[in-house]
């Protein structure tokens, strides 16, 4: 199956076909019908949370909580901004035609004033966070911007995209501990290269339409040795983990709960074809397993320090 043939991941059926006419490209411009990759901009921002020693339990739970709610509104808003530079591609690609700004759902100026409605409800909770982290989140704001433009410049355009989605690693960090560290680099990173295999996995769906339109990828540059190029970026994954694990004086329970992400990432290697989209699809979404996972062997460094 191509991605040319008619693959697309928009779901129109469920709880998003109850919604009244009016709203239902709303949730589709937000990406509510498909919520992982809330989870995928929510889960490091849990791991900064979970990192740093010392931090009161009902201070984590806040964090989280505000960090749940802020990473479903961002999500949304870089979605927007994704949209709005991509229009005339979208509509080119078979995956993306069906977005409402690319079919006409929706126009320029019903984008923009979501997209403010979206950011005042963002700023509302980053001035519930400390000084570092209202600085370092305000400053996330130029990736967020800049991300679309990626693919037309550069073949790496996922790389920006782990800089981009995984910034919720170091504000996380930042929010709970008030400070940055060499550990929060170590995990920042680690999110990186975890984004950057996850998300040219994804890219893989679209290699037809975008060697067609010209669209730049990681995918299309790595897909002659796609699983040499996925297994060195779990596998860094896994030792930049294991360093900001291991400077900021992690618990022993750590370290064995790690072995299940590490073996849910070495599944999704064996198991790679980037000529198959639906399976590339699947194994996207199973990151969000992989990042609770990675959340738990944090959870589980703290309970025995």
């Amino acid at each position: 199956m191509s991605a040319s043939s008619g693959h697309t991941d928009i779901r129109v059926t469920g709880w998003i076909a109850r919604l009244p006419p009016a709203l239902r490209p709303y949730a589709l411009l937000a990406r509510l019908d498909r919520p992982i990759g809330t989870w995928l901009l929510f889960l490091p921002g849990v791991w900064g949370i979970l990192l740093p020693q010392g931090v009161p339990v009902a201070e984590r739970v806040r964090l989280i909580v505000l960090f749940g709610v802020g990473s479903l509104v961002m999500r949304a808003a870089g979605c927007v901004v994704n949209d709005m530079w991509d229009r005339d591609i979208d509509r080119q690609v078979a995956r993306t035609a069906g977005r409402p700004l690319a079919s006409g759902a929706l126009r320029m100026r019903h984008a923009v004033l979501f997209l403010a409605v979206l950011l005042v409800i963002g700023l509302s909770i980053l001035l519930q966070l400390n000084g570092l982290s209202r600085i370092l989140g305000a400053s996330s704001l130029v990736l967020v911007a800049l991300y679309p433009l990626a693919k037309r410049f550069t073949w790496w355009p996922q790389l920006v995209m782990g800089f981009t989605f995984g910034f919720g690693a170091p504000l996380g960090y930042a929010a709970a501990a008030g400070h940055l560290s060499f550990a929060q680099i170590a995990l920042y990173a680690a999110t990186i290269v975890w984004q950057l295999g996850f998300d040219t996995i994804y890219g893989f769906q679209d290699m037809e339409d975008d060697a067609r339109i010209g669209v730049k990828s990681t995918s299309r540059l790595m897909a002659g040795r796609a699983k040499a190029f996925i297994g060195t970026c779990y596998a860094l994954t896994g030792v930049l983990l294991a360093v900001a694990a291991g400077l900021a004086g992690t618990g022993h329970l750590f370290w064995p709960v790690l072995l299940l992400p590490l073996f849910l990432l070495w599944r999704q290697v064996r198991a790679l074809n980037p000529m198959d989209p639906a399976l590339c699809l699947a194994q996207f979404r199973a990151n969000r397993e992989v990042g609770l996972a990675v959340a738990l062997a944090f959870l589980a460094g703290l309970i025995a320090v």
